[in-house]
């Protein structure tokens, strides 16, 4: 496997990839008109031009991705760390965030968010070192859980 900088030739497929990955999530909180569902290849095209996206891939196809920038001066806000479901829990997406913050390791702190039931999310993201700082609540089924982890340079 190997990691690297997504273009923006894969974005189909790294869109194709979004939508089967985010079907757990969408089963969790019984609601199939989450954004990483319905989101269209215009709009991660034009998500492309303001972030950088990573893949992994294996053989020639794309089988994990995560995408990130800086939101403000210091934070990098990472967002959709997708993995194929048939390479899940290989440590896959420990690889693609360690390497999404490498990429913008002159940031002071990364933040990103997941759902309140995403136990499997909630444990990797705290086994990486993100600790929860705030919840909001969108509605009576779902809650999102914003963690931060501080970049000590």
């Amino acid at each position: 496997m190997k990691i690297e900088k997504a273009q923006i030739e894969d974005m189909p497929d790294i869109l194709k990839l979004q939508k089967l990955a985010y079907q757990s999530e969408a089963k969790l909180y019984s609601d199939f008109t989450i954004s990483p569902l319905t989101q269209t290849l215009e709009e991660i095209k034009d998500e492309f031009n303001n972030k950088i996206f990573l893949k992994a891939v294996v053989n020639e196809k794309i089988i994990g991705s995560v995408r990130a920038s800086f939101i403000k001066e210091g934070t990098c806000y990472i967002e959709r760390l997708i993995v194929h479901p048939d390479f899940q829990n290989q440590g896959i997406g420990t690889k693609l965030m360690n390497e999404i913050e490498d990429t913008f390791k002159d940031a002071e702190k990364y933040e990103l968010f997941t759902g309140h039931k995403s136990k499997r999310n909630l444990y990797l993201y705290q086994k990486l070192g993100y600790k929860m700082f705030k919840t909001e609540e969108i509605n009576n089924n779902l809650k999102f859980i914003y963690l931060i982890k501080s970049n000590k340079i």
